[in-house]
C-alpha cells in the first residue's frame, strides 16, 4: 500500500522571531489531520534581493535552492503570513520572485493554501488577494475555502506562550487543514 501522508511545506511570511504568525505555523502540527506532516521551510532571510543580472551571472544561490528543493518535495505548500502596507510581506514576495525565476519552477501545479495573523480587524485580507493572485500566474492551484484571516491576533493568541486562545479560531484552522489534506489529494488524483 501506498504511503499516504500528505507533506506539507509551512512558509512563514514574517522573519520576527516573535512573530503571531510563526505562532500560528508552530501550531499547526497539533491541529492537522492524523496524516498530515508540516514542516518548517528553509529561511528566505539571507536571500539577496532578486536581480535578473545577478541571476544570470551567478546563477541561484545555494539558500535559495534550499527553498525551491523544498517546495519540489513537499505535497503542498501553507503560506502563514502577515500583512505589510495592504500587501504581501517584501521578504516573502522577494523569495517568491526567487523561487519563481528557476528552471521548471517548482509552485507550477503545487497546491498552494493561505492563513494570516495580524493586529488589525481585516486579518490580512488584502495580502491574501495579492498572494493568490501571484499563485495564480505561478499556476499553483489555491484553496479558496475555508479562509484563514485570524483579526486582532493579540486577543486570539497569548503571546507569551504562543498558544492559540481562541477556540473558534482553532476550529477554522482545523477545518482548513482537513480541506487542504481533501485538496491535495484531489489533485494527486488527477495527476
Amino acid at each position: 500500500m501506498a504511503d499516504k501522508t500528505i507533506n506539507v511545506l509551512c512558509i512563514c511570511g514574517s522573519l520576527r522571531k516573535g512573530s503571531y504568525n510563526r505562532m500560528v505555523m508552530n501550531a499547526l502540527p497539533a491541529l492537522a489531520p492524523a496524516n498530515m506532516k508540516l514542516s518548517e521551510a528553509p529561511s528566505f532571510a539571507e536571500f539577496p534581493l532578486y536581480n535578473v543580472d545577478a541571476h544570470e551571472a551567478n546563477g541561484v544561490p545555494p539558500a535559495v535552492q534550499k527553498l525551491v528543493d523544498a517546495v519540489r518535495a513537499a505535497d503542498g505548500v501553507l503560506f502563514i503570513t502577515p500583512e505589510y502596507n495592504f500587501s504581501i510581506p517584501g521578504g516573502l514576495k522577494n523569495a517568491i520572485d526567487w523561487v519563481s525565476r528557476v528552471k521548471d519552477q517548482p509552485f507550477a501545479g503545487k497546491p498552494v493554501a493561505i492563513q494570516s495573523a495580524t493586529g488589525g480587524g481585516l486579518g490580512g485580507g488584502r495580502m491574501q488577494y495579492d498572494l493568490r493572485r501571484a499563485m495564480l500566474f505561478l499556476n499553483a492551484p489555491t484553496l479558496i475555502k475555508p479562509e484563514i484571516f485570524i483579526g486582532n491576533v493579540a486577543t486570539r493568541i497569548d503571546a507569551s506562550t504562543g498558544q492559540i486562545t481562541d477556540q473558534q479560531t482553532v476550529g477554522f484552522i482545523r477545518q482548513q487543514l482537513e480541506a487542504f489534506a481533501k485538496f491535495i489529494e484531489q489533485h494527486k488524483a488527477k495527476n
